[in-house]
């Protein structure tokens, strides 16, 4: 973790000086903005935070809009750095259920309270898989099944405390497994949680669609369900609550500025995103990656993250952590 942060700061200070000189030169936000990805590259975050810089590119809303990553922790590492960053309003931070995890099981120093809240932009929703020769092709095949050995079926996904593991915790509820009886195994992502399926080293997966989402469509896995309330267009797995299984959960994702800008820089960087938001580029960008537009700000936003931070902590009671 210190060498992360030791990496954190000399990559944010150097991408920041260049947007502040930008910044300055033309007098306003949309010269030059730093996005952090809190994660590494070809990750979740990765990908939503290089998304809205295209997006901001060509759609005209940012001249200027640069990515850096900063990994580690569940997001905990970037939310520290980023979070002393006074008055920068020139940088800003993608955050969401990850996140709010990471603060949770990290026993963070560091929280939401600490930044300044913009707005939650997009929602995915995580599908569990299996090898295709699983005796099971459904979810509740599958909790029968692990029924029969719960601490010796073996679970993988994201990062321990990650949406990933959160959905695991629900399923056992649902199956009336007790959460310290689950053998997760944490991985840095679908592709590599397919491999562990694909060697035999794991039973089944939890992870975001959009991640494995070519390997189902390939038929080198299978797709039991979805996490997702209601069909999803052009993805062909049945939610959960469809086959009678009451777990919907949606990884959301949305962006932090830093703390002390004024309100001012807040409204203009809550404009940038909603005028992002609104351009085509963008929209076929969640097109593209399965994802579900999930606009929110202002106390609506509040609320939203102080319900998700409740629902993530007893959650993480429950698994044991």
């Amino acid at each position: 973790m210190t060498i992360y942060a030791i990496i954190a700061v000399i990559a944010i200070a150097t991408a920041t000086f260049f947007s502040f000189s930008s910044s300055s030169q033309a007098g306003d936000l949309r010269a030059g903005l730093t996005m952090i990805a809190p994660a590494g590259a070809g990750g979740g975050w990765d990908s939503f935070v290089r998304e809205q810089q295209q997006a901001m590119r060509l759609s005209g809303v940012a001249r200027n809009a640069q990515v850096v990553n900063i990994p580690g922790a569940g997001g905990t590492i970037g939310l520290a750095r980023f979070s002393t960053m006074n008055g920068e309003a020139s940088t800003i931070m993608a955050t969401g259920s990850a996140m709010t995890g990471g603060i949770e099981l990290n026993d963070s120093p560091v929280g939401f309270d600490d930044v300044t809240l913009l707005a939650r932009m997009a929602e995915d929703y995580d599908v569990v898989i299996a090898p295709v020769d699983a005796p099971y092709d459904d979810i509740p095949g599958l909790l029968e099944a692990w029924k029969d050995d719960p601490s010796g079926f073996r679970w993988t996904g994201g990062s321990a405390g990650s949406l990933d593991h959160q959905v695991v915790a629900r399923l056992a509820q649902e199956a009336d497994i007790d959460g310290k009886d689950i053998t997760y195994i944490p991985k840095s992502g679908g592709g590599e949680a397919i491999q562990t399926l694909l060697s035999d080293t794991t039973d089944v997966a939890s992870t975001g669609y959009n991640e494995v989402s070519d390997q189902v469509e390939a038929g080198r896995v299978k797709a039991l369900g979805l996490t997702a309330p209601e069909p999803l267009d052009g993805v062909d797995v049945e939610p959960m609550v469809d086959q009678g299984v009451d777990v919907v959960m949606g990884n959301w994702r949305g962006m932090l500025a830093a703390p002390g800008i004024t309100d001012e820089e807040k409204t203009e960087l809550l404009a940038m995103l909603e005028e992002t938001r609104n351009s085509e580029e963008w929209k076929d960008a969640l097109q593209r990656n399965s994802w579900t537009d999930a606009w929110m700000t202002g106390e609506d936003f509040e609320d939203f993250l102080a319900e998700d931070q409740k629902n993530t902590a007893e959650l993480l009671e429950e698994l044991g952590l």
